[in-house]
């Protein structure tokens, strides 16, 4: 595979998909949440990885709650109920990544 730039501002709902991009390993949704939003419990059959960049989040993962800040990593393992909200009083952004070259999501 030859190495690609891909301008984020290019990528169809500013997601990478890695299948489409030479079968990459994974995809990569790059989040940005107002207060309050976020979305609903759903699962994955591979792991998901959030980079928190701004802002507060509070995950629910198989029942737990886990606040996530800046500069934290949370991994939630495949097959398990998660979702996530903004917390915080402003922007949240974080970056998202799917191991999966295709986006596969169960909502429950």
């Amino acid at each position: 595979m030859d190495v690609q730039v891909i301008k984020r501002s290019e990528l169809p709902d500013g997601n990478f998909v890695g299948a489409d991009h030479g079968g990459a390993g994974i995809c990569v949704i790059f989040n940005h949440s107002a207060p309050g939003r976020g979305p609903a419990q759903h699962t994955h059959p591979y792991e998901e990885v959030f980079i928190t960049l701004e802002g507060v989040a509070m995950f629910l993962v198989d029942g737990q709650e886990i606040v996530a800040t800046p500069d934290e990593v949370v991994v939630v393992p495949p097959d398990t109920p998660h979702g996530f909200r903004n917390t915080g009083e402003g922007p949240l952004r974080m970056v998202n990544i799917h191991v999966s070259p295709t986006f596969s999501t169960n909502w429950l």
